[in-house]
């Protein structure tokens, strides 16, 4: 947690210091000398290099949180392994079975495995959560955004 606080700090930082140098570009335009170009590209090449250690950090980052889902994943299959959790009111699709009775005994395909479990509630609750704590746009920003096969917003004008 503190390691992303952090690292949206920074990241918030070096935009902003970013954004800096490109509005002091377009003020100055031509008119700047050697030396303030120079300290320019410094400072641009300064950003390119945090830009990629920061990228680095992102992946092992990334990289780490997948091992330890991974794991917890195997603990929580071991655990539950066999076991029925949940009683499925349907039945369901015949290349979906696989996944919801995987490892359980019996020819009852409405009993529920973990997987199928975790998977369905993963699903559905994720996207509530991102938007409780403001990780996703609101549906009117996901409707104004634009999808992939919308008319652009200018025909109805």
């Amino acid at each position: 947690m503190w390691s992303d606080s952090l690292l949206i700090v920074f990241i918030s930082i070096c935009t902003a210091f970013l954004g800096e140098v490109e509005k002091r570009k377009e003020a100055h335009g031509d008119s700047l000398d050697k030396q303030h170009k120079k300290k320019i590209e410094r400072e641009e090449e300064r950003l390119k290099n945090n830009n990629r250690d920061l990228s680095l950090v992102k992946m092992k980052s990334m990289f780490a949180i997948g091992f330890a889902f991974t794991a917890l994943l195997s603990m929580f299959n071991s655990i539950f392994d066999g076991r029925v959790v949940a009683k499925l009111p349907f039945y369901p699709i015949s290349w979906i079975q696989g996944l919801s009775h995987r490892n359980l005994s019996g020819d009852d395909y409405t009993d529920c495995s973990f997987i199928f479990l975790y998977i369905l509630c993963t699903m559905s609750i994720r996207q509530n959560i991102q938007k409780l704590l403001g990780f996703a746009p609101s549906r009117a920003a996901s409707k104004q955004g634009g999808a992939l096969f919308a008319p652009p917003p200018a025909q109805f004008k």
